[in-house]
């Protein structure tokens, strides 16, 4: 395969919120139109063997979207302080140090950095469309380089193509890549992991419950099964982020149930987890939900998701015995 370099501008930022702009955050805008533009390398055969990223939160959202999107799990992305606020020497650095060995090279960074790069390294191939703007937020150039990655001078790659998320379906195939139904979220957002997190006190079992991130009912770790990672995994790092604690993940899970969301309905498989960690409450992210261990009881009385209350059962039944 010759080498190719994926260039990506970050998704549309929310200027709403009142932080820096090294942490401003991405709309939903944003992260739909970074998962289209996963889609559409997926289906055409473009998912890259290296993926970096500027760190700025909006930069590196956008890249965790769209490898998801393509399959790949988020934590394959190489973060690269020098591409946030980077200018043409800077980013020119970035590329001539890539690894020899990779083919396909996905770069996710900012303007107007990334548009002096690629009119750069295309020189005059790249013509600016009636709108004036080369490279909006989330587009793709695609990139064919001339030689190694080392070289990276003025005219020394070949622009294949410019890729707008406007000009994708707003909707995602579903089941999978080449389904012919279309969804609201990409496929994998439909397939997802939770865990009921246990201990035993006093010879007695507790488990623990959470408050809805709204705080208006009680729940147990729940999330999608992310791209790259088991569902016991994808469901520990929920654990860790939605009730504040670690543990170890049964291998098998307790059970299944569905609910509608998103215009489908999304299956969750639910695993025990021993708790083995309670994290400290300065330290949990999410402290503002509260938390609290009860009975199996009690946890069958009050968790919103009534299916739950069998798996609780089965829980109890596996560790407790009988």
């Amino acid at each position: 395969m010759n080498r190719e370099l994926l260039i990506l501008r970050h998704g549309k930022s929310d200027w709403n919120v009142e932080v820096d702009d090294y942490h401003r955050p991405l709309k939903d805008r944003g992260k739909r139109d970074a998962q289209r533009i996963g889609v559409w390398l997926r289906q055409q055969g473009l998912v890259p063997d290296h993926v970096v990223s500027s760190p700025a939160e909006r930069a590196i959202v956008t890249a965790e979207k769209v490898c998801k999107a393509m399959g790949l799990a988020a934590g394959t992305i190489m973060q690269e302080q020098r591409i946030y606020a980077a200018g043409l020497e800077t980013l020119l650095a970035v590329v001539r140090e890539l690894p020899g060995k990779a083919q396909r090279v996905l770069l996710v960074g900012h303007n107007p950095g990334l548009e002096e790069l690629l009119t750069w390294l295309v020189r005059d191939e790249v013509g600016i469309p009636p709108d004036g703007k080369l490279l909006p937020t989330a587009t793709l150039a695609r990139l064919a380089p001339k030689g190694d990655w080392a070289a990276g001078g003025e005219g020394s790659a070949r622009l294949i193509s410019i890729t707008r998320p406007g000009t994708l379906p707003e909707k995602f195939p579903f089941p999978d890549f080449q389904g012919d139904e279309r969804r609201e979220r990409p496929a994998y957002y439909y397939t997802q992991s939770s865990v009921i997190p246990y201990r035993l006190r006093g010879g007695r079992l507790e488990l623990l419950i959470v408050a809805s991130s709204k705080k208006k009912h009680w729940v147990v770790p729940k999330g999608i099964h992310e791209p790259g990672l088991s569902p016991q995994v994808s469901a520990a790092k929920e654990a860790r982020e939605e009730a504040g604690v670690e543990g170890e993940v049964g291998p098998e899970p307790l059970g299944e149930y569905r609910y509608e969301k998103w215009g489908g309905v999304c299956t969750v498989a639910v695993y025990p987890m021993a708790v083995s960690r309670v994290i400290p409450e300065a330290e949990w992210e999410e402290r503002h939900r509260g938390r609290e261990w009860v009975t199996p009881d009690e946890a069958g009385k009050r968790l919103k998701q009534k299916e739950l209350a069998p798996l609780v059962v089965v829980l109890e039944q596996r560790v407790m015995g009988g």
